[in-house]
């Protein structure tokens, strides 16, 4: 389901088998416990990278699950319990202490779209992977929070009309234009983990206070923050 393997002062948080990674509630669970595990784990110099196996980084919310509640209302009510239950995951992800890298090995479609843009910075195949928001081809509206993400990550407003409102399944060059991921340029999935990895130990060897970095990373987004009932920290500045 997923794993986290600390190496050295890198954190590899792998979404594990071959399937499509929805998130059903134990799923969602059982990554913010990693996510904090990483946290309580932290020193100067850390780094998360999250990736997964197989053809799917995440295609979303276990919707299947969700049907066979039984009855609209109970479906609506387990989507609703989804899309609570991941709002923290979210927040962890941006008051995490160290920098963070999504490391796109395949598909990201809604919720696990999401799940990638709460990272610093998102790196997907040239040679395989769509991104795409299902939520206007399948009729759902947006989570807050999810809008909110969108409008502090995605930099030009037809970009987001392109990902939002078009249902258009957005591939990794034309991803990189728009701003949505930093790059595209990987053959395989273990060329993005290694990429993500050479990054990682890039940033690693600034070995900052994860602290003021995740104090300042909450700082630019103070919309969303406010949606996640995060606040940003105020640390003293330092004497020169």
């Amino acid at each position: 389901m997923c794993t986290l393997e600390k190496r050295g002062v890198l954190f590899l948080l792998t979404l594990t088998g071959d399937g499509e990674h929805r998130f059903h509630p134990d799923t969602i669970a059982t990554i913010l416990s990693l996510l904090e595990q990483a946290k309580s784990q932290s020193t100067r110099g850390s780094i998360l990278i999250t990736t997964a196996n197989g053809k799917f980084f995440s295609n979303g919310f276990d919707l299947a699950w969700a049907q066979t509640a039984g009855s609209k209302t109970g479906a609506a009510n387990r989507l609703h319990q989804m899309v609570e239950s991941f709002k923290p995951v979210v927040a962890a992800l941006l008051d995490l202490p160290m920098p963070t890298i999504a490391a796109l090995n395949g598909h990201a479609a809604a919720a696990g779209l999401m799940l990638a843009l709460s990272h610093d910075y998102v790196f997907m195949r040239k040679d395989r992977g769509v991104l795409y928001m299902s939520e206007v081809d399948i009729g759902l509206s947006m989570p807050d929070y999810f809008s909110a993400l969108v409008r502090a990550k995605i930099g030009t407003s037809a970009a987001r009309r392109e990902l939002l409102l078009s249902g258009k399944k957005i591939r990794g060059e034309e991803a990189v234009g728009f701003g949505i991921v930093d790059s595209a340029a990987y053959d395989s999935e273990e060329g993005v983990v290694e990429a993500s990895v050479r990054l990682g130990e890039k940033l690693a060897a600034k070995k900052w206070s994860g602290e003021v970095y995740a104090s300042i990373r909450k700082s630019l987004y103070p919309e969303l923050c406010g949606i996640l009932g995060l606040e940003a920290r105020v640390f003293a500045t330092p004497k020169l």
